[in-house]
């Protein structure tokens, strides 16, 4: 058995066992090794945090980068990796089985299909939407280790407020073979099990500071991911620290800070 499909099959268990778990989302090695450090079962990338990382915004990173970008953390980490592919660069189904295709040979165990167009502002008609998520699964059964499919429906981001079309697409995408369903935006729980109990699959929730883990576990929801939010709170560290200095010229920012034999021990 390879590296790739022990840590596959580990990350389809978590999905099986129904329990529940974080999924954090490094943006660098350091980053995918401190979190492996405190005890995560799994990892995933972000699309937001990666470009933020290289100085980008979220959507402007090429499929050559954030392909290199999997291969960078799967091989930093002993863990299962997953993989924000956006929408997977393709409108056409073909163009995303080509993606996924060339994604199960960086080392990740998985990857998410988004239903959100090029525009950013309108969906995918949902007979393409879903023939993008088939060609999807199609293309991970070919990779001989099961890569796990998440399918996403931006529905609430581009301003679709009925729960029933959020429901009536990921009920779709699952009948398509998806293996994670993942409706981005969710900020109830009462939305979070309208979900759980209108489909099989697990589900996906990212965070939001309105919702809590044990809260989105009670509601069946199987993965609940970080999405940019790690990333964009070391971010506002450093921006807390800038303004101390350019304001004051002091440094009192440095008294909480990790030392340097800390890092060191994460990193190893």
């Amino acid at each position: 058995m390879t590296a790739t499909s022990a840590k596959a099959k580990a990350f389809a268990a978590l999905h099986a066992s129904r329990k529940g778990f974080i999924l954090p989302n490094p943006w660098d090695v350091g980053s995918a090794r401190i979190m492996q450090h405190h005890g995560f079962a799994a990892l995933a990338t972000s699309s937001a945090a990666f470009a933020n990382r290289i100085g980008r915004a979220d959507y402007k990173v090429s499929r050559e980068d954030v392909l290199d970008h999997c291969r960078e953390i799967a091989g930093a980490t002993d863990l299962p990796v997953t993989a924000d592919l956006e929408r997977c660069f393709a409108d056409r189904p073909e163009g995303v089985a080509e993606t996924v295709a060339l994604a199960t040979d960086t080392g990740i165990v998985g990857c998410s299909v988004e239903d959100m167009d090029e525009t950013g502002k309108a969906l995918y008609p949902l007979d393409l939407a879903t023939d993008r998520v088939r060609l999807a699964v199609a293309a991970a059964k070919r990779c001989g280790f099961p890569f796990l499919i998440t399918a996403r429906t931006e529905a609430l981001l581009v301003g679709i407020k009925d729960m029933d079309e959020v429901v009536r697409r990921l009920r779709a995408y699952e009948k398509a073979g998806a293996d994670v369903l993942y409706a981005t935006g969710i900020t109830s729980i009462d939305q979070a099990r309208q979900i759980t109990s209108s489909v099989g699959a697990p589900v996906n929730v990212m965070a939001m500071k309105m919702l809590s883990a044990p809260e989105l576990f009670a509601a069946n929801v199987v993965r609940v991911s970080l999405g940019p939010w790690f990333a964009r709170a070391a971010i506002q560290g450093l921006l807390e620290a800038i303004k101390e200095v350019k304001d004051t010229g002091t440094f009192t920012f440095a008294a909480k800070a990790p030392n340097g034999a800390d890092i060191a021990k994460m990193l190893s």
